[in-house]
């Protein structure tokens, strides 16, 4: 795993569809169960740092972030 995945969750922004423009760390669980049900996260980059993002907030992780926010 690319460690610095972490840190672009929190600064990414979500490229396209409902959530345009909002940065990635706080898309709602529901939208990336969404992908998931749809076939899956899209490919690339962005595909990994949604996939991260699901694991981090399925599992009660999101605290690893809350420090790169700041």
């Amino acid at each position: 795993m690319d460690p610095k995945i972490l840190e672009e969750i929190t600064l990414s922004k979500m490229p396209f569809g409902k959530y345009k423009g909002t940065t990635l760390a706080n898309l709602p669980v529901s939208y990336l169960e969404w992908f998931l049900r749809k076939g899956g996260f899209p490919p690339g980059r962005l595909g990994m740092q949604l996939h991260t993002l699901y694991e981090i907030k399925l599992n009660g992780l999101e605290y690893l972030l809350q420090a790169l926010k700041k």
